[in-house]
């Protein structure tokens, strides 16, 4: 069924000759166009690419005069996508850590109109937890908590997973501007399509881990991911609801920030001045510090708790496929 849609692959290639040929190999048949954006590499990338293109024309080659980074990379592969009339446009890294056997699960959702955008999730399958190391398990468990916070998907998991696909409409709605050139892509991703309500949807997927090497620094990608995480999570709360629409949330947030800043800035006061003359704070103090902190949290919660119980549900994305009843023999 799903040979009968324009279904492409970007895979984003940077410094891959040495894997990205198997990956190219294996795409499944029923995708219709690849798309290759070389980001500057300095290997034989290239040249890999074009032997396989000569062999399958379902291949294309872009190339980066200047490395911009994966995001930008996908940018371009979206573009080429689209412009070539992909109706389903997927994401496939260079790197052979994804199966293109999981692709037509990725892809169903978006084809029956049930879902914009599908994303590949290794925390569904506990038994294959063990396959991935700890420092990844660890830090993507940390990013998919920060990520609810500052996407609105409180349904999702594994926000840096790449394994993705995302239908024209979703794409047609996003602001390109804003989504992040570099290792912050995939999240800047899901913020930007909580932004359009779009439907989002995890898809159980093991990921598989070879001999390469990641070139996302936990130490580095800690402190940025957490700044770019609130600028565009602070981002979405305005426009979620101070913009577009103003609800039962709006009132809480606009409350919960004040309070908050109010009730640790007079504690700070209060303590300061308490030591400064030797004289503790009375309890009258504490009380009106600890109220408006309490109270700036308890909004800020209940914010939160709107906030998960209003996930976009209705998809962008009409259905391209109907769901097929198995056939029951006659009696």
């Amino acid at each position: 069924m799903l040979e009968a849609l324009h279904v492409a692959v970007v895979v984003p290639a940077y410094q891959a000759a040495r894997t990205i040929e198997p990956v190219l190999a294996t795409v499944p048949a029923f995708v219709r166009s690849v798309v290759v954006v070389d980001d500057a590499s300095t290997d034989d990338t290239a040249a890999v690419v074009q032997a396989m293109a000569r062999r399958d024309p379902r291949i294309v080659l872009e190339r980066h005069a200047a490395n911009g980074g994966v995001g930008a990379a996908m940018k371009t592969g979206y573009r080429r996508a689209c412009a070539a009339g992909a109706e389903i446009v997927a994401k496939m890294d260079a790197d052979a850590q994804m199966d293109p056997a999981n692709l037509p699960r990725l892809v169903l959702p978006i084809a029956l109109g049930t879902a914009d955008y599908a994303k590949g999730n290794r925390f569904l399958r506990p038994k294959e937890l063990r396959q991935m190391p700890l420092a990844r398990l660890v830090g993507n468990a940390v990013l998919s908590f920060v990520s609810k916070l500052s996407s609105g998907y409180w349904q999702l998991l594994d926000p840096t997973n790449g394994y993705t696909a995302i239908s024209r409409e979703a794409l047609d709605a996003l602001d390109f501007d804003h989504l992040d050139d570099r290792f912050f892509f995939e999240s800047s991703m899901l913020i930007e399509l909580g932004m359009v309500r779009a439907v989002a949807v995890d898809v159980p997927m093991p990921s598989r881990y070879g001999d390469e090497q990641s070139q996302l620094s936990l130490s580095h990608s800690a402190v940025s991911f957490a700044l770019k995480h609130t600028r565009y999570g602070l981002r979405r709360l305005v426009r979620r609801y101070f913009v577009t629409d103003f609800s039962p949330a709006s009132l809480m947030l606009a409350l919960a920030f004040p309070l908050a800043a109010f009730g640790v800035g007079f504690g700070v006061r209060a303590w300061i001045r308490g030591s400064m003359l030797d004289r503790p704070a009375t309890a009258g103090q504490v009380m009106i510090a600890a109220l408006s902190l309490g109270a700036g949290a308890y909004c800020f919660v209940q914010a939160m708790v709107y906030d998960m119980v209003s996930v976009p549900q209705r998809p962008l994305t009409p259905p391209r496929l109907l769901a097929v009843a198995p056939v029951r023999p006659a009696r």
